[in-house]
């Protein structure tokens, strides 16, 4: 990991900070040559989560992210994805840093299952946790590093390595397993482990660990992915509750900008564990705080203009602001580094973002279009303006959205979306509307990207060559490139390169 300089933040995001995730932050020790009780267990699973962001390298690869222009600040890895390049540095924010995490955390879950095991331990929150972060790992690396799910061709496409025993050698040897069979083992660790786990978590900071809700949370959007859309259905409900959920989802009407918080305190409580809405919240060393504002390929004034200015499909001004006095800096308040100090006298140390990975607006979203899948256009409607109610200046019942209303103004030529499903002509525009608005307000979280690769959506990107010369970069649906080539270290332990 590397050394950085200290730069001091607002105190008051710096204390929070410091509150929620500085326990969570600590290192802990290795205790694999003696797990001898649940405790134990416990704080191997701190770290069976990917401790990095994966916003950073998807965000740019996304339709929302245009080109600022040369006043912008430029770095390699975001010029790189931008045009959807290989980059193989193991920096912080890097694809190849989110591999090595993504492994890192699902040894942790195979030695705590291991362990588990030889404690006796079957029917405990522990064994669910440790199933769940390992189908977690494998399900962000499979989704970033191979092919979108297709049943016609996932026996064959390769996936990514499926690792389910702790690593007992130093360089081990693994090969990749197909697509069709990385998720089956998904589902059947997620299965297993949605027995065991409850929301009665012994952990002084339970939204930093799966549970129930969260976990529930995960296998609505892997159900979304198969295109399973009755258990989507069911495992959002679990999240929700029976009523509207409207009080459980993000409210930037009232508690963001009704609340008048600063744009400081807005960051810190988008990922904090008192936002009823984040229902898993990991930490990742990152300096993605300190650029994301004023990087070159993110959020131009024309793409603000489609994502905010513009209004939101109620036709109101959205709640979520975007900050900024021009497009150079144009920014939206998600982010919040924790600098933890290494080196006091040299002022260097680790720079850490704090970021909600499952939360209840997207399990909202994820059951909307399921119900436009199947054909439940009321319900749909109801999530969405449930979704629009708590994101919009001045909402009352008159933009409520009919289901006429979004039949008739929300169509899109119908080789838009080509996912390996059929989306029939009714359901289209309910779509089409529902991943717009989501596009909107999950911008700069990551989850775009993976929107437009199950829906196969191209991409195009402007970018200056001259200030007088622009040129287009087209990525067409089915692109090789969609899938991020393996690491180079990977490749050289024998895992097979991605086509390209």
């Amino acid at each position: 990991m590397k050394k950085y300089n200290l730069i001091k933040l607002p105190i008051i995001a710096l204390l929070l900070v410091m509150v929620s995730c500085d326990e969570i932050l600590d290192e802990s020790p290795d205790n694999r040559t003696e797990i001898d009780s649940l405790d134990k267990i416990g704080e191997l699973l701190v770290n069976a989560y990917p401790q990095a962001l994966y916003t950073p390298f998807l965000e740019p690869m996304s339709d929302n992210a245009d080109d600022k222009g040369f006043s912008a600040t430029e770095t390699r890895l975001n010029d790189f994805m931008y045009e959807w390049g290989e980059f193989f540095d193991d920096d912080d924010d890097t694809p190849t840093n989110y591999w090595n995490e993504a492994y890192a955390a699902i040894a942790q879950a195979n030695q705590a299952l291991t362990s588990l095991d030889e404690l006796g331990e079957t029917d405990v929150n522990e064994r669910g946790e440790a199933l769940l972060c390992r189908a977690y790992g494998h399900f962000m690396l499979v989704n970033i590093f191979a092919k979108a799910y297709n049943p016609s061709t996932a026996s064959s496409d390769l996936g990514i390595a499926y690792v389910t025993e702790p690593e007992t050698t130093l360089l081990p040897q693994y090969s990749r397993n197909t697509v069709e069979e990385v998720y089956d083992f998904i589902k059947a660790d997620l299965v297993e482990g949605l027995k065991y786990i409850g929301n009665d978590l012994n952990y002084n900071e339970p939204k930093f660990h799966f549970n129930a809700r969260a976990a529930n949370a995960f296998a609505s959007r892997f159900y979304l992915v198969l295109g399973e859309w009755q258990k989507v259905v069911e495992h959002s409900n679990n999240v929700l509750g029976s009523g509207s959920g409207v009080e459980d989802i993000r409210d930037y009407t009232n508690d963001y900008r009704g609340a008048a918080l600063s744009y400081s305190e807005r960051a810190f409580r988008f990922s904090a564990a008192i936002e009823p809405a984040n229902l898993l919240i990991t930490v990742g060393s990152s300096v993605y705080n300190r650029n994301h504002a004023s990087l070159r390929y993110q959020l131009s004034g024309s793409l603000a203009r489609i994502l905010s200015f513009n209004g939101n499909a109620a036709g109101l001004e959205w709640s979520e602001q975007v900050y900024g006095g021009s497009d150079v800096v144009y920014n939206v308040p998600k982010y919040d580094e924790y600098f933890k100090v290494t080196n006091q006298a040299a002022g260097t140390g680790t720079p850490f973002v704090q970021i909600p990975i499952l939360t209840t607006d997207e399990a909202m979203f994820n059951r909307a279009e399921a119900y436009a899948m199947l054909g439940e256009f009321q319900l749909a409607a109801d999530d969405l303006n449930t979704l629009l109610s708590v994101k919009s200046e001045n909402y009352t019942s008159a933009a409520i959205l009919t289901t006429d209303d979004i039949a008739n103004n929300f169509g899109v030529d119908v080789n838009y979306y080509t996912p390996f499903y059929e989306i029939s002509g009714d359901a289209l525009p309910f779509v089409n509307v529902i991943l717009e608005t989501k596009r909107s307000v999950f911008y700069n979280e990551g989850l775009r990207w993976f929107d437009i690769k199950r829906h196969d959506i191209e991409v195009q990107h402007e970018r200056q060559v001259t200030p007088n010369v622009s040129e287009t970069l087209v990525l067409p649906k089915g692109d090789n490139k969609r899938a991020l080539q393996i690491p180079t270290e990977a490749q050289s332990r024998g895992i097979l390169p991605n086509p390209r």
